[in-house]
């Protein structure tokens, strides 16, 4: 039996990808010790516009697609970045300027980052994880009409690409909604010099 000093040792030494339990990532999941998950981006509709009765529709289609297929999990990521740090930051800094210009850029600044905040306050993503073989998961034509039998039960959802698996693991694990591109490798871009 390891001691905590020598799981610790272990852990420095692991990947992000073993301390995250994902062997690799594929072009619309990421393979685990436990198989293969492959994601689904569900569109949600704007709720605010929905009436009550078009409100129950939905909530009753992705009810029972979350009863037909048993393999399927709901995983739901806040796909906003929180400004409150930076909202504070500014707000010290106001107290403590004494020049007039720079107090109105900083008034400026603060209302900038309360308007992006207010207009992606609903910026949610939730997502439809599926476990599957890797055979299953390595069928691209298979994979598509599970998207359709997956869009037929009244959801529209979309098999996610490689990059957006790379975005939601970002949004999931370092909370990064910023970031366009992923490499492979840290540094790709510079190297290929395509950045």
């Amino acid at each position: 039996m390891m001691n905590r000093k020598e799981q610790l040792a272990i852990r420095q030494h692991q990947s992000t990808r073993q301390l995250m339990g994902i062997q690799s990532l594929t072009p619309h999941g990421v393979t685990t010790a436990r198989g293969e998950l492959v994601f689904f981006l569900i569109r949600p509709d704007n709720l605010t516009v929905l009436s009550e009765d078009g409100i129950r529709v939905r909530v009753t289609a992705l009810a029972n697609l979350l009863r037909a297929e048993s393999a399927v999990e709901l995983l739901a990521l806040d796909s906003r970045e929180s400004f409150q740090r930076n909202k504070e930051f500014y707000q010290a800094r106001l107290e403590q300027e004494t020049i007039p210009a720079l107090r109105t850029l900083l008034q400026q600044d603060i209302r900038h980052l309360e308007a992006i905040q207010s207009a992606s306050a609903s910026s949610r993503e939730f997502l439809l994880v599926m476990r599957l073989e890797e055979k299953e998961a390595a069928d691209e034509r298979g994979l598509r009409q599970l998207e359709k039998a997956l869009c037929d039960h009244g959801v529209r959802v979309q098999l996610v690409e490689e990059q957006d698996v790379k975005r939601l693991l970002a949004v999931y694990y370092q909370h990064d909604v910023t970031t366009d591109y992923f490499e492979n490798v840290d540094g790709e871009r510079a190297v290929t010099g395509n950045g």
